[in-house]
C-alpha cells in the first residue's frame, strides 16, 4: 500500500471511530472496524453486514461497509451500499467519490453480464463525480482526476463505435472535457508529470481520430 492510500484510509477511520463515538453501536461496527484498520476488508464486509442487519439505514455503517465493498473489488455491492447512503445523506460527497470510482471500474472491466449496459456506468460515473464536485467545489483534485479518467476511459470506448461524424463529434467532446478537467488539477499541483502525461495521452487519441 503507498503512502497517500494509507492516509487516506487513517483518515476514513479517524472519521468513522470519531461519529461511532457518538453513535449507538450495535457491536458488529465496531468489529468492522476493528477489521478495516487491520486492512482485513473481507472480516470487515462480514461484520458490517450483520451490523447493517441489525441496524438497517445506519449512515456510519454503510459508509464502511460500502469502503469495504470496493476495497474487496465487489463494486456492484459497493454501489449499492453507496447509493443507500447516499439516499439518507444526500450531500456526503465521498460517497459519490467512491460511488463513481465502483461504476468506473465496472465499466472499465465489466462482467459479461453487464457489457450491454457499459455505457450507462460511465455516464454514472461521471455524474457521481460531477455531483461531488458541485458539492466540495473545484479544488477537490481527487474528484476532478477522477472525472478526466471517467470522460477518458468513455471517449476511448466511444471511438470504437464511431460510424458517421457526428459520432466522432462526440467522442472529441469527451476527451476535450478530460483535458479541460486534467488542466484543472493542473492548476492546484502544477507539478503533476502524471497528469500532464494523460493530457498528451488524450490529445494523441484525438489527433488519431482525424
Amino acid at each position: 500500500m503507498n503512502y497517500s492510500k494509507q492516509i487516506i484510509l487513517l483518515l476514513l477511520l479517524f472519521v468513522f471511530s470519531t461519529q461511532l463515538s457518538i453513535a449507538q453501536s450495535s457491536g458488529y461496527d465496531k468489529l468492522g472496524m476493528d477489521a478495516m484498520m487491520k486492512r482485513d476488508f473481507k472480516g470487515a464486509v462480514g461484520q458490517l453486514e450483520k451490523a447493517d442487519t441489525k441496524n438497517p439505514n445506519n449512515p456510519i455503517v454503510l459508509k464502511m461497509l460500502g469502503y469495504s465493498y470496493f476495497q474487496c473489488g465487489d463494486f456492484e455491492n459497493s454501489i449499492a451500499t453507496y447509493s443507500r447512503l447516499i439516499a439518507l445523506k444526500p450531500s456526503d460527497n465521498s460517497a459519490y467519490y467512491y460511488r463513481g470510482k465502483a461504476r468506473l471500474n465496472v465499466a472499465n472491466d465489466p462482467k459479461e453480464s453487464l457489457n450491454q449496459i457499459r455505457e450507462s456506468f460511465y455516464i454514472s460515473a461521471i455524474k457521481d463525480f460531477t455531483k461531488g464536485i458541485e458539492i466540495n467545489g473545484e479544488e477537490d483534485t481527487q474528484l476532478l482526476q477522477n472525472r478526466a479518467l471517467a470522460y477518458k476511459d468513455y471517449g476511448i470506448y466511444k471511438s470504437y463505435k464511431i460510424k458517421k461524424s457526428t459520432e466522432k463529434a462526440a467522442v472529441v467532446a469527451l476527451f476535450n472535457n478530460s483535458i479541460a478537467d486534467f488542466q484543472k488539477v493542473l492548476v492546484v499541483q502544477p507539478l503533476r508529470k502524471d497528469i500532464i502525461s494523460l493530457i498528451d495521452y488524450v490529445k494523441a487519441q484525438i489527433s488519431s481520430l482525424k
